[in-house]
């Protein structure tokens, strides 16, 4: 299933409470994007993990931005020992490939 929710705020309490809805239609896995990676997007993750703990959390960290790079790196590492999932970066990837 593909959604797309806005919302309200940057710790949004209707968000978890939508997606526990959806949750019950099917099985979940989430992706979270935006800015600030260390206001919005961490406040969020947590809002998700918290609310549906078994649920797969993933955020896409090259789709988003902190007030500084110290801080939207100090957010992925709080998401990280949160169980939420943070890809490495496509062009990562790409690197490590044996040639």
């Amino acid at each position: 299933m593909d959604a797309h929710i806005d919302k309200p705020t940057f710790g949004s309490t209707e968000l978890p409470e939508q997606v526990a809805e959806l949750a019950q239609q099917d099985e979940l896995d989430i992706t979270l994007v935006g800015l600030c990676t260390d206001i919005c997007v961490v406040s969020n993750a947590l809002l998700l993990k918290a609310f549906l703990p078994e649920t797969p959390v993933r955020v896409i960290a090259d789709c988003c931005a902190g007030v500084t790079p110290e801080s939207h790196q100090a957010a992925l590492k709080t998401m990280r020992m949160c169980q939420v999932d943070i890809p490495s970066p496509i062009g990562k990837l790409k690197r490590q490939r044996p040639s």
